[in-house]
């Protein structure tokens, strides 16, 4: 008989499982998701099976970080096929709750933020989108008090929001960061990515190709500011639209001016049709 993932829908429910495995003696994972999975999320599963002895992973698309022109009522909802893959990866439980029991009648309490939340890179074109996503994260680790929760480091800016909202409000839950797991071509998988044309598809991956390059040269001591024209440059003449293409520092997401000033990340943005791709690339220590 093949392995079925079990499903609640409740919070009591899934505290109820917390309960009976601490009882036990084991550790618990989360991996917070908003369904659509991909393979890029079963790695989340299994970073954090790695760190404990029980994985829930939620699935809930959380209307509060999605602003009025977004794609909240098209994004995919597909829990029989996500729970399918998720058994493939023997995780323990599913947590999909309704959107009433996420937010009740007489939900009032909100997140603020600042630090790099306040980045000037998403937060610029989508300015409610942290404070849903922090309200919501921060609801999942109050539920479940897991030892450990894992993000993925494509959503590079929302990962250091969790890791400063998790600390901040001394939540118990280690916050840890998956790897960002791409196609062979390189393009960083995403829910999203079934939007792309087929000729968008193709193109797609020279936006990593683009960062990747800019990356490298960082990294061998080239001028910031000129390497990151260049690249803007490239990704345009690819076909992109570009939000931000920019090198800040990893841990603050504060504007650098030179490899010195601190490790480096470059985030991007930008658009091939209607679609929207986000990536980034570590600038590597030299």
């Amino acid at each position: 008989m093949s392995y079925e993932v079990p499903v609640v829908h409740t919070v009591e429910d899934m505290r109820a499982f917390v309960r009976a495995r601490r009882a036990a003696g084991e550790r618990i994972g989360l991996v917070p998701t908003m369904g659509a999975l991909h393979a890029g999320h079963l790695s989340l599963v299994e970073e954090a099976r790695r760190h404990a002895d029980r994985v829930i992973t939620t699935i809930f698309v959380n209307p509060t970080q999605f602003g009025p022109t977004e794609d909240f009522s098209r994004y995919p909802r597909t829990l029989a096929a996500d729970c399918e893959k998720l058994a493939s990866v023997s995780a323990d439980l599913v947590f999909a709750p309704a959107v009433e029991e996420m937010y009740p009648e007489g939900f009032c309490t909100t997140v603020t933020l600042e630090g790099p939340a306040k980045a000037d890179l998403e937060d610029r074109f989508r300015p409610t989108h942290f404070a849903g996503v922090a309200t919501v994260v921060a609801k999942l680790l109050n539920q479940a008090q897991a030892d450990v929760a894992v993000f993925g480091e494509k959503d590079y800016q929302q990962l250091l929001v969790i890791r400063h909202l998790a600390r901040d409000l001394d939540i118990g839950t280690g916050i840890l960061a998956g790897p960002t797991l791409r196609d062979p071509d390189g393009l960083a998988m995403s829910s999203r990515n079934i939007y792309l044309s087929a000729e968008d598809r193709a193109r797609a991956p020279r936006l990593y190709r683009a960062l990747s390059e800019a990356a490298r040269r960082i990294g061998e001591g080239e001028v910031v500011g000129h390497v990151m024209g260049e690249a803007h440059e490239a990704i345009v003449g690819a076909g992109f639209d570009i939000d931000y293409v920019e090198a800040r520092h990893a841990d603050t997401l504060a504007r650098v001016a030179r490899r010195l000033d601190g490790p480096m990340r470059i985030l991007a943005a930008a658009r091939l049709g209607a679609t929207r791709l986000i990536d980034n690339v570590a600038v590597p220590n030299t």
